[in-house]
């Protein structure tokens, strides 16, 4: 059954329109400078992420795993990420726990033995059955440098099948922190985090995967056929996400409707320490393969760059707060 969720998923993202709502990267501004004191070509795009160093502040995020189709894509995309220098996730491992035969399907190290890898399970899987022992297990199983704990509870509610007991998660969230190796990303999934219910938890970093971009409202209704699409936009818009985790002490990942690398800029002025995607990334490499993902991070990057050299910046660091008052 979750095998044919997932392909459901992938074709879903594939063959429809599944973005809905706005994640207000328009409404930001970056300040121009005319006199840039700053040679393009010395731009320097390199990051640090959870004590390990990226070429760029970007990750590809988790789409998939558990499927011979999945699995082609999890190869291809790591092997990217690994050439440029990205951090690198795998979609939820819940399927691959409870069978391992299907462990192969997020195993990328030997097509990317240095890329910042991401290991994924849900948290709700802590109210059915799971311990710390799965999560450690989803991160030996692929060789992980972190583990992101999703959050998903607009997806969950919306699935005939979903988890949709959410109570004590927090708690439980943090009984992690102290059994797992790596550190911990709690991460959003298209409708947000909210700062006010997370910032304390006992976790390393947050992904605020936020509304604007991939609507799983959208995809679970008519995955499902029994809801109407007016949970499209439900949550919270990514820029209204990074401006409430601002200053929150610990990195923060800019997730949902990020799609160009002047959006990244806007998510580094607005705070954040790196961005990410997934839709787009599964689009370039649904319709022309790696090369057609390797374009895209080539623009993306590029795209970066002019923003960093309008904004009289020299690298990451410096983009931070160059915002229009």
């Amino acid at each position: 059954m979750i095998s044919q969720r997932k392909d459901d998923h992938l074709n879903l993202c594939v063959n429809e329109e599944v973005e809905c709502g706005d994640p207000g990267f328009d409404d930001v501004r970056l300040k121009h400078s005319c006199l840039p004191e700053v040679s393009f070509n010395e731009i320097n795009t390199e990051t640090r992420f959870l004590d390990r160093n990226l070429d760029f502040p970007f990750i590809i995020e988790a789409i998939t795993g558990g499927t011979k189709r999945s699995g082609k894509i999890n190869r291809d995309l790591a092997k990217v990420a690994d050439e440029h220098g990205l951090g690198f996730g795998v979609g939820s491992q819940r399927i691959a726990i409870e069978n391992p035969k299907l462990a192969e399907t997020f195993k990328v190290r030997g097509v990317a033995p240095d890329v910042f890898l991401i290991a994924n399970l849900g948290a709700v899987q802590l109210n059915y059955g799971f311990k710390a022992k799965q999560y450690q297990e989803a991160v030996d199983m692929i060789e992980a440098d972190a583990l992101a704990i999703h959050v998903n509870p607009l997806q969950e509610v919306l699935q005939p099948e979903g988890n949709k007991n959410f109570q004590n998660l927090g708690e439980k969230i943090d009984g992690l922190r102290d059994e797992i190796n790596v550190p911990i990303i709690l991460k959003g999934v298209g409708s947000g985090l909210n700062a006010c219910e997370v910032v304390d938890l006992n976790v390393d970093a947050f992904d605020v995967g936020g509304a604007g971009g991939t609507s799983w409202g959208l995809i679970e209704s008519r995955r499902s056929g029994r809801f109407r699409s007016v949970y499209g936009d439900w949550g919270i818009p990514t820029v209204e996400c990074l401006r409430r985790f601002r200053d929150c002490g610990k990195p923060v990942i800019a997730s949902g409707g990020v799609r160009s690398g002047l959006d990244v800029a806007k998510s580094l002025a607005l705070g954040a320490d790196a961005a990410g995607a997934a839709l787009p990334i599964l689009s370039a490499w649904s319709n022309k393969g790696v090369e057609g993902v390797e374009c895209w991070i080539q623009n993306l990057v590029e795209d970066f760059k002019v923003a960093i050299f309008l904004t009289s910046s020299r690298n990451t660091r410096q983009l931070r707060d160059k915002l229009c008052d």
